[in-house]
Formats: C-alpha cells, sequence, structure tokens
C-alpha cells in the first residue's frame, strides 16, 4: 500500500499571489516579530499546540527517541498514577521487566500485524509493569513506525472508523519475562488492553493487563469497556482496564514530555 505526498507546508500553499515589495517588506517585519515572540512555544504541538511550524521536526524527532532516548525515560523504573484506578483510587506501577529493542516480528497476533503493516515497524520497545499489590501485571509497548504524518492519520481513523481498537482478535501480546511475577503472562492470559495511534508522532501506543497469577481469561474487555461503571465482568471488577489504560495514559505522557523537553547532549 502507498500513501500520498505530505501536505505542503502553509506558506508554500498560501503565498502564491505577487505582492508590492513596500508590502512584502513590511508582513516580513511583522512576521519577524510574531515568530519572535511565538518563538518560546515552538514545537508545543505535542501538548495542544496549535501551529505547524516545527511540526515537521518534532515528528522526526519522535521516530528516533527509540535509539537516542534511555529507556527509564520512556518505561520509568516506577509509575505514578494518580487517581488512575477505579473510583479514582490512586495507583502505583513498577516496572518487572524491559525487552530487548526488536522488530516486530512475532509481537503481534497475525490480523493485529496486518492491521499495523501499513505504517510498518522501525522498532519496537516494551515493558512489563506489576501493581503494588503485585496482583496484575500489564505490557505497555510503544511501536514506532516508518510512516509519515498522512499514513499515521490513515490508521488512526480506519481505527477509529471500523472499530478495530475493541476487537479481541485484535489484542495486543504481553511480553512474558521469566522469572518475574509475569512468566505466565501468555496470550490466554490478556484480560483487557487498549490501543492508541498517534497523528502527532510515528508512534503506536499500546497496553495490555493480566492477573499475575496466571489465570486463563475468557472474556477479555477492551479498557474503554472495561472502565464503564456497571461492568460486572472479571477484568472490570479486578480493574484491569484501568490498569491498561492508566499505564497506557503515562507512557504516552512521557513520550510526548520527552519530545517537548529532549535530553541535553554531551559535549
Amino acid at each position: 500500500m502507498s500513501f500520498g505526498e505530505p501536505e505542503v507546508g502553509y506558506k508554500e500553499r498560501s503565498w502564491g499571489v505577487r505582492i508590492p515589495p513596500r508590502i512584502a517588506a513590511v508582513a516580513a517585519c511583522v512576521v519577524l516579530g510574531i515568530g519572535l515572540i511565538g518563538g518560546a512555544v515552538t514545537g508545543s504541538w505535542l501538548i495542544g499546540g496549535s501551529g505547524d511550524e516545527g511540526r515537521g521536526d518534532t515528528f522526526t524527532q519522535a521516530g528516533e527517541l527509540w535509539h537516542s532516548v534511555p529507556v527509564d525515560q520512556l518505561f520509568p523504573p516506577t509509575v505514578d498514577g494518580q487517581g488512575a484506578g477505579p473510583g479514582g483510587a490512586d495507583r502505583t506501577w513498577t516496572r518487572i521487566a524491559v525487552a530487548p529493542d526488536s522488530d516486530c516480528r512475532n509481537a503481534f497476533d497475525p490480523l493485529l500485524r496486518k492491521a499495523l503493516a501499513p505504517v510498518g515497524c522501525e522498532r519496537l520497545l516494551r515493558a512489563t509493569y506489576a501493581d503494588a499489590t503485585q496482583s496484575y501485571v500489564t505490557t505497555v509497548g510503544l511501536l514506532f513506525t516508518d510512516a509519515d504524518a498522512t499514513a499515521m492519520r490513515e490508521l488512526d481513523t480506519r481505527f477509529t472508523r471500523e472499530g478495530l481498537t475493541s476487537r479481541t482478535d485484535l489484542m495486543p501480546l504481553p511480553y512474558a519475562a521469566k522469572n518475574t511475577l509475569a512468566a505466565g503472562f501468555g496470550a490466554g492470559q490478556r484480560a483487557s488492553w487498549t490501543i492508541s495511534v498517534l497523528t502527532d508522532a510515528p508512534v503506536v501506543a499500546y497496553a495490555v493487563s493480566g492477573w499475575a497469577d496466571g489465570r486463563t481469561v475468557d472474556t477479555p474487555e477492551p479498557a474503554e469497556k472495561a472502565m464503564e461503571s456497571g461492568d460486572t465482568t472479571p477484568a472490570a471488577q479486578a480493574g484491569l482496564g484501568n490498569e491498561a489504560q492508566g499505564l497506557a495514559d503515562r507512557v504516552e505522557r512521557a513520550l510526548r514530555k520527552t519530545v517537548t523537553s529532549p535530553p541535553e547532549q554531551s559535549s
């Protein structure tokens, strides 16, 4: 599948009319002044900024984080989840394993791998966490694609339109690390999950949760449904939707913060 060229920048699309030199000079001064004032917020697109200036650079920077940022920055050893539990209860997660960075072979069920194929797989980073009570385990992943912004928007649109984030045949696989609480966390132990196709970075973020005792789950639920009030499924009652969504949200925030506040390079 091929994709069209990215949209042309605003200035190239909008300044095709011939402008008298004097007016152009005045306009240039105004633009320069605005640029100096707005320079401090350039790149704020990842946290709600509305301008396109710098978008291409930050999009590219986000795609390079997998080999330029320490693992502790993307997957902190401890994650504070204030208000992330059922009823707004606080959660704390401790990282128990980090998978070696890899390609995407054997990392997804076949149908999910097919759904993600249009954006490619540059690198996959994964880590598994346990909650404070060591009752639940959750794998969170960051799939760095080799797609451009147009392709990411198209994939996000497809996932939303076709409800692909809610299909049980499109659940991510967990990372079951040996000699940890997650050693028995396999495909049959998946209880709840969430998938997010980012459009401001070439990244697909996801999380999948289950019980730490390795019990098999017959009726997994997407996190959004498991978090609904009144849901009485085992996954919902245990708060496993909150586990998956809470961790995915905070790892995604860490990714965005890293792009907007990159670490200083050593000289």
